[in-house]
């Protein structure tokens, strides 16, 4: 597209989906269900209760968006069927997934599910969806502050370019535009606003359906519990930081996920919302420690090994407290765990 400017969202879409559809992502990046199995076991045991407070639907459609190698819905379902015999005979394994390459790979762990391109596309019902890093790889806009005006920014050759007009637009929330306002904002001249509109339309269909058939959405992912202007965006390639810019296609672009749009949206659409928290401090809730403990005594050979991704989940200052969790759930269901202070 050389010498043709291209919106950032376009470009960021563009990009990750040659990326996903022609490279290995675990080459260039560890998420938390490759670091330890618990992780997985406590998101199983996560839905099972969710479950149980949805007042135990058979058929439940139990979902992941973006599932990687299937490594969390495979510990997820262990852990299932091993403490919730109900919920695994109830439950319809559903995957959302665009990759063929990697529902090659989820298939061999996750026999019997069924695929997706789009969340819409899940079937109607009672619905248990898990996402972790699922949000973060969506597109997003961004608009750079000028005095009472904004300017969006685009893509050419390579760099960033800008184009006069437009105003970033959240669900329930605009950022000032008129003199008064702008001088009453925290809002600097050259601050840049980023806008996910992907996401906010994914957690608005969730919570409508959410609202109507029944059930939760649990989101893990990366970034600010409050809106706050900031450039975000980022490429990962072989565990290193590059140019989001250079050779789309190549490298993991990701933006941090805007915790309070989500909630916004999803509120909007009529469902409620517990979080975010801290990762760190929500799979302390859910046991993480004990169940790593636990799985140490009875393998030895592993237990410093699991003990520190358990720490490297947990800690404030790894994954613990830039990671949160959300749930976007039915407005009758009762505090969900991990969220209970």
């Amino acid at each position: 597209m050389s010498g043709t400017a291209e919106r950032l969202d376009a470009f960021m879409a563009r990009a990750n989906a040659a990326y996903y559809a022609n490279r290995d992502p675990f080459a260039d990046f560890t998420t938390a269900p490759e670091i330890t199995q618990v992780f997985g076991e406590l998101l199983g045991a996560w839905a099972a209760v969710t479950w149980q407070a949805m007042g135990a639907p058979d058929p439940v459609v139990l979902a992941e968006a973006g599932p990687g190698r299937g490594t969390l819905m495979a510990d997820a379902l262990r852990a299932i069927r091993q403490t919730a015999p109900g919920f695994a005979a109830a439950l319809r394994l559903h995957l959302v997934e665009t990759s063929p390459g990697l529902r090659t790979v989820q298939a061999a762990k996750l026999p019997g599910a069924a695929w997706h391109g789009r969340i819409e596309d899940l079937p109607p019902g009672p619905l248990l969806l898990l996402a972790n890093e699922f949000l973060d790889a969506l597109p997003i806009r961004q608009f750079v502050r000028h005095g009472t005006g904004w300017a969006e920014r685009f893509v050419a050759d390579g760099v960033f370019t800008e184009a006069p007009g437009g105003q970033p637009r959240w669900p329930g929330l605009t950022w000032p535009s008129t003199d008064a306002a702008a001088a009453a904002s925290p809002l600097a001249d050259g601050d840049i606003v980023e806008v996910g509109e992907a996401a906010h339309a994914i957690a608005a269909t969730l919570a409508a359906r959410i609202a109507r058939d029944g059930g939760a959405a649990l989101f893990i992912d990366y970034g600010p519990e409050h809106s706050a202007p900031g450039d975000s965006l980022q490429a990962i390639m072989g565990g290193k930081p590059c140019d989001p810019l250079a050779n789309p296609g190549s490298a993991d672009l990701t933006a941090h996920v805007d915790f309070a749009a989500l909630a916004r949206a999803a509120r909007a659409a009529g469902a409620a919302v517990q979080g975010p928290v801290p990762q760190g401090v929500f799979l302390a809730r859910l046991g993480l420690f004990q169940r790593s403990g636990a799985l140490g005594r009875s393998n030895p050979a592993r237990a410093a090994g699991l003990m520190h991704a358990a720490q490297r989940l947990a800690e404030p200052d790894r994954m613990g407290r830039l990671f949160k969790a959300l749930a976007i759930c039915h407005p009758d269901l009762p505090i969900l765990p991990g969220f209970a202070a």
